[in-house]
């Protein structure tokens, strides 16, 4: 993956960062809030996008 178009995301529960996707920054503006699944709280919760 580009790290231009990299994101981190982090778990809004323990505040952990593990999850990493691709983002379109031309379309998609604001940050992305997605179901994720944590493998520290072993569960799917809320990720939010970080800088």
């Amino acid at each position: 993956m580009s790290q231009d178009n990299l994101v981190k995301f982090e778990c809004t529960v323990c505040k952990r960062v593990g999850n990493f996707s691709k983002k379109n920054k031309k379309m998609l503006k604001g940050r992305l809030e997605l179901k994720k699944y944590c493998r520290s709280c072993r569960q799917h919760t809320l990720h939010k996008e970080t800088k």
